[in-house]
């Protein structure tokens, strides 16, 4: 009896090229002495011989062996189905297969049952084709990666990458060795997707995708949609169950779909998980993410932080990057533990009352062998011309967001922190790179839009398209822009021309106010319109007041160490603007370390001095970052009408000879009014005269003086009752004594 496949084809299968194996393994209908049958055919190269199992009666039933290297054929007359019929349980991983097991003898002897990987149906349905073929997939990583999968009682992985210019792809790992010869990857017509089901993998396997490209190169590549992946700088990919672990933070959520972050407190604190804190006789003294749950929550409980934000926990091979070079977009990183560890963090933050956010980052990524540079080849994420498609700055590539399936990578990425993780915002790195074609490029290195234009009209509409599915599918979450240029409508509704963000970094007001602290007090008077200036647009966009890692690196010194003066004035300075900041319109985030005022500026191989809380002064910072939080909390005045002029009025900004501001925060009907009096001068200004709308008496809440924070503590405790007279255009006043380089609050209390 002869084989109806060609030695070529058997030849192909042996050397791991061919590009259809699906068309030679597996059950597949032959005309044998003019009757049908079915012809199952298997590549073993460790058997010695191999059997036909028929699931229902038992009968065994030998294959030949038609090439010594370990292809197997076996003509079948009705014991096997040609196309077992799938009855898929998507959301559980569970199928039922063909009515026949392959069982071998390898070359030791022993005998291993197993499923046939090429009479597994597809995990891909009619539905799931036409998603992915429009690019609008958002549960993407429910099929593509390796999921764990159950077929009959056969549990084992399915294996699926998008590699459309790839010749074949192999799965390769421990479940195999890392030789894919057995392990060829069957293509799904017109996707560009490479299938296979393995039933000798599991959880915990490590894996790649050996692809042969056009040039009959093989490359060997981590997932792009892997779920954890081995410590750097090893790079494969690790099979992964999402499915286990038990969640309690129903609490939480619920109270999250249901509120509005643009209207409650938000006092965040940014975090680099891998220097925050160390822990001895661990590696490079990473802690997990366990440990660091429990210590962050501790933390910010006693500070008072309603957010934790992260710096990228992506998988990224250089630590020196901070994670902003992301390889596994799908895989928190393994230094600090496995998804399970990073779910419980986040569980339990949330079960503690605290918020997530993570950093994203969809503006590019970098050229590491083994990710998504030339994944199958070609430029299939990136552009291939590299002024579209590499960044100059940071030799790291550009995304191509005209590209269907790219853009569904992405959103579907962002959509699963938030599925998966239950993270709650996403915190969009680089978001002016993308916007603009001509970002950090002469006139000749950048390609205009169709309209001649700088815009990139096709990451506008990738923006778009995130922020409209995020908001949609997981109301609550907040998505913030690191924008720093003027682009209009960044945290406006799509739907009235902007970009669909709830919030935008307020660099602006970041770089002015900055500018002004790093003055000598005696110039400040010439320099008043540095800090009023961020009203004249405050409530243009929904604005983040962030101090964040960028401005205490790369030489520019720590927080305290920016600010000018003798010692006593440094730490006065860094109160003053601090408390500046926590009574300015916005939400407010602060990076580790600069809550204390530590001197250095931030190394992420050392992180915070936490060695400084020895000091008093050091003391009295942290303090008072604590106190103001817990103020932003308590008063809605300072958090209810963040983003809207309601919330602010100017009762005197125009005495720039002493360098005072005066202003009133409100909320909404009913709630008292604060009070704000800055002095940016060491000089005291002893019953200061300033108007206020009610007459009565005003409380003195906060005084960034006091002594408990290293001050002098001038002051005006209790309180200042109204004088009798009008101040300032307003029917009432009080006479305040304003501390040196200092801010105090007032509350009216009816």
């Amino acid at each position: 009896m002869h084989t109806q496949v060609s030695l070529n084809s058997i030849g192909q299968l042996i050397d791991g090229t061919h590009e259809n194996p699906s068309s030679v393994l597996g059950p597949h209908p032959v005309d044998y002495l003019g009757e049908s049958a079915i012809a199952v055919r298997t590549y073993l190269p460790q058997a010695k011989a191999a059997w036909i199992i028929d699931r229902q009666n038992g009968l065994r039933r030998p294959m030949r062996k038609l090439h010594p290297a370990g292809f197997f054929e076996a003509i079948c007359h009705g014991e096997v189905d040609e196309k077992p019929q799938a009855d898929q349980d998507v959301a559980h991983g569970k199928t039922s297969t063909s009515r026949y097991r392959i069982q071998m003898t390898d070359k030791t002897g022993e005998i291993i049952d197993m499923q046939d990987p090429y009479a597994a149906p597809s995990i891909f349905s009619d539905l799931d084709r036409h998603l992915i073929g429009e690019g609008r997939h958002h549960r993407l990583y429910e099929r593509l990666g390796a999921q764990p999968r159950t077929i009959d009682d056969s549990t084992g992985v399915n294996f699926s990458v998008w590699a459309p210019n790839a010749k074949c792809v192999q799965v390769v790992g421990d479940f195999n060795n890392w030789d894919g010869r057995e392990h060829t990857a069957k293509s799904l017509d017109h996707l560009g997707i490479w299938e296979l089901y393995i039933p000798d993998a599991k959880v915990g396997d490590k894996y790649k995708y050996r692809i042969l490209n056009l040039n009959d190169e093989w490359l060997d590549k981590s997932d792009p949609l892997g779920f954890a992946a081995e410590l750097p700088p090893l790079t494969a990919s690790i099979v992964s169950d999402l499915h286990t672990y038990q969640w309690d933070d129903s609490v939480w959520m619920s109270k999250r779909r249901d509120g509005d972050p643009r209207h409650a407190p938000m006092n965040i604190y940014e975090v680099h998980l891998g220097s925050w804190q160390k822990g001895p006789g661990r590696t490079h003294g990473w802690l997990d993410y366990r440990d660091l749950a429990k210590r962050l929550v501790d933390y910010c409980h006693r500070m008072h932080f309603t957010h934790v934000e992260l710096m990228p926990i992506t998988e990224h091979p250089f630590t020196g990057s901070w994670g902003y070079q992301t390889v596994g977009y799908f895989a928190p990183t393994s230094r600090h533990g496995s998804p399970e560890d990073f779910m419980f963090f986040v569980d339990y933050l949330h079960q503690h009352g605290i918020g997530v956010i993570v950093d994203w980052v969809p503006a590019h990524f970098p050229k590491d062998t083994h990710g998504l540079a030339k994944f199958d080849g070609s430029a299939l994420y990136e552009h291939a011309d590299v002024r579209q498609g590499e960044h100059p700055d940071w030799g790291t590539l550009i995304f191509n967001y005209g590209r269907n399936e790219v853009r569904n990578f992405l959103i579907a990425n962002a959509l699963f922190w938030l599925d998966k993780y239950h993270v709650d915002g996403l915190r969009v790195d680089a978001v002016a790179s993308m916007l603009y074609l001509d970002y950090s490029r002469e006139h000749d290195q950048w390609i205009p839009n169709r309209n001649g234009g700088r815009e990139n009209l096709e990451a506008i509409e990738f923006l778009r398209e995130f922020n409209e599915a995020v908001h949609d599918k997981y109301p609550g979450v907040v998505t913030a822009a690191e924008e720093s240029t003027a682009w209009p409508g960044v945290s406006r509704p799509t739907e009235d021309g902007g970009l669909g963000f709830t919030c935008k970094w307020n660099m602006g007001w970041m770089n002015d106010t900055l500018d002004y602290f790093h003055k000598e007090p005696v110039h400040r008077s010439h320099h008043q319109s540095d800090l009023t200036f961020s009203l004249i647009y405050a409530f243009t966009e929904n604005f983040m007041l962030p101090l964040s890692h960028d401005e205490v690196v790369h030489g520019k010194g720590a927080m305290l160490s920016q600010m000018p003066g003798d010692l006593w004035q440094k730490f006065a300075n860094l109160r003053l603007l601090y408390s500046y900041m926590w009574t300015h319109p916005g939400k407010k985030l602060l990076f580790m370390g600069g809550e204390f005022g530590q001197w250095n500026e931030w190394n992420h191989d050392e992180g915070p001095q936490w060695e400084l809380l020895d000091f008093e002064n050091h003391r009295g910072v942290q303090q008072m970052v604590a106190d103001l939080n817990r103020i932003v909390v308590e008063n809605p005045a300072l958090h209810q009408l963040d983003f809207s002029d309601d919330g602010f009025e100017w009762v005197d900004c125009l005495n720039a000879r002493d360098s005072v501001l005066a202003y009133l925060r409100k909320g909404t009907d009913g709630t008292p009014p604060l009070l704000v009096c800055a002095n940016m001068t060491p000089v005291v200004r002893y019953d200061y005269e300033v108007g206020v709308p009610h007459g009565g008496f005003w409380k003195e809440i906060f005084n960034s003086d006091s002594t408990s924070y290293g001050g002098t503590n001038i002051g005006n405790f209790p309180g200042r009752e109204t004088t009798g007279r009008g101040h300032h255009e307003r029917p009432h006043s009080i006479l305040v004594n304003l501390p040196p380089l200092a801010t105090t609050i007032f509350r009216f209390e009816p």
